[in-house]
């Protein structure tokens, strides 16, 4: 997955932007934040790994209108 945010984005975004205890999409428990977000034309990608199961997935954010540099959403 290459991206365009880097580290330090990540770090002077908004912290409350960012999804928080999103649900394992295989056992059901609550994931602190995505460890990895990519903002893309009119979509932002998150990737989540549950400390739980292992279990790895994406979820993506896809906007009618291109979302903005840094839009956070679930």
């Amino acid at each position: 997955m290459q991206s365009d945010l880097t580290h330090s984005d990540l770090i002077q975004s908004d912290i409350g932007d960012i999804p928080r205890q999103n649900p394992c999409a295989q056992c059901g428990t609550p994931i602190a934040h995505p460890d990895w977000i990519e903002p893309g034309n009119g979509r932002v990608s998150y990737l989540w790994k549950c400390r739980a199961c292992g279990y790895r997935f994406e979820a993506i954010a896809i906007y009618d209108e291109p979302a903005p540099e840094h839009a956070l959403a679930a």
